[in-house]
């Protein structure tokens, strides 16, 4: 029988990854408990953990008694093997979070840009926050940048972003250089997705989509488990959106390397100035477009004209998003929506049924704190098991 070269290599690295994916899943466990979960013999099961040992990757916590004879030891995955950088990157702060490979967050920072060019920007803040965690700049496996904005995802350049003309094309290439390992840029509600995904209101949902409502309205889509960003990177630029008795958006592609104009479209229909000056017409004078959906929902009876205009502005857009994909699930985020909770998730699946043969699931997002911040965490963390996997 002819043998092939490299197959117990491989099978090496598979039990090997089996272990690590195992142990990093679910915390310590026992060798015992790795074989019975693998499949892996109690030789196999040894052995691969002590390949582990050996590479540094896995380390002897504990121990855990109950059955016959000694205590059984326990193993896990050694924190400071591998740490990720996660980004929120806006016009008028940047936040770092530093994590180690089981995710738990050593320091998050939250700095003013010091100037406009993006790579001293990052730098300054990838610094600020690895000395916080104490934790080596050179140990960092995996670093994800959330920016507004289209994101090309042959380059890995942002396209275009109103709020950060400085980021164009080369500055993904840039970055790498600068912090010396690769970079990776994403759009941010994209990232907030990718929280929704693991902790939120879509934890473990394969297919959904997220409508981001804040300063600026976007939208992630999710199919079949992973992002789905169009050829160009535009998909889920819903603010473009057509949308009856509203302008459309004017001058989209008018100059080369000229930030498109967002005059027209479901973007001004629900952006942040447009919610505050409907809420002022609704008697809500208030200084922001949350504030004014908090005072709507604390009204009671009295702001409930000013949510139903919101939910059926907002029912546009994901009724258009409904009848083509059928998501069956659509998580409401953003400060805007986070403002409305139930009172206006409710109201925008009544208005969706109403306008369209589809009712999808409605939901608010339930991700605490910094949801782009925690998606890019999440993706680096995805980076960096990968490449420990892999090596």
């Amino acid at each position: 029988m002819e043998r092939r070269p490299g197959v117990p290599r491989l099978l090496r690295e598979i039990n090997d990854r089996a272990a690590l994916e195992l142990l990093l899943a679910t915390g310590p466990m026992t060798r015992g408990q790795i074989g019975d979960l693998t499949g892996l013999s109690k030789v196999t099961a040894s052995q691969t953990l002590a390949r582990l040992e050996e590479r540094g990757l896995v380390e002897v916590v504990g121990s855990q008694g109950g059955g016959r004879g000694p205590n059984a030891a326990l193993y896990s995955v050694i924190p400071s093997s591998a740490y990720v950088a996660g980004l929120d990157v806006g016009p008028e702060f940047v936040s770092t979070a530093i994590a180690d490979i089981h995710g738990r967050t050593l320091a998050e920072v939250t700095v003013a840009p010091n100037g406009d060019d993006p790579v001293s920007v990052v730098h300054a803040a990838v610094v600020k926050a690895c000395r916080s965690a104490k934790v080596s700049q050179a140990k960092l496996r995996g670093v994800v940048i959330g920016t507004p904005g289209v994101v090309d995802p042959r380059s890995g350049d942002v396209r275009f972003s109103f709020d950060l003309p400085a980021w164009h094309e080369g500055i993904h290439e840039a970055l790498a250089r600068d912090l010396k390992r690769e970079v990776t840029i994403e759009n941010d509600v994209n990232l907030a997705a990718v929280a929704e995904r693991y902790t939120g209101s879509a934890k473990g949902a394969d297919d959904f989509v997220l409508l981001w409502a804040g300063r600026g309205l976007g939208l992630a889509v999710m199919l079949d488990g992973r992002l789905h960003r169009g050829r160009s990177g535009s998909a889920g630029e819903i603010g473009y959106l057509p949308v009856p008795g509203v302008p459309l958006a004017a001058d989209v592609r008018a100059v080369p390397g000229r930030l498109p104009a967002l005059a027209g479209g479901l973007q001004s229909l629900v952006s942040a100035e447009a919610v505050v000056e409907l809420a002022e017409g609704y008697g809500f004078a208030v200084e922001n477009a949350a504030k004014a959906v908090e005072a709507a929902v604390a009204a009671g009876e009295r702001g409930e004209p000013l949510l139903d205009e919101i939910a059926h502005r907002l029912a546009l857009g994901v009724a258009s998003v409904c009848v083509v994909l059928d998501p069956g699930l659509v998580v409401l985020a953003g400060d805007v929506c986070r403002a409305g909770g139930t009172a206006l998730t409710t109201r925008v699946e009544e208005a969706v049924a109403r306008i369209c043969p589809i009712r999808p699931e409605v939901v608010t997002t339930t991700v605490e704190g910094n949801p782009v911040l925690r998606g890019a965490v999440l993706a680096a963390l995805d980076q960096a098991r990968e490449e420990i996997f892999a090596s």
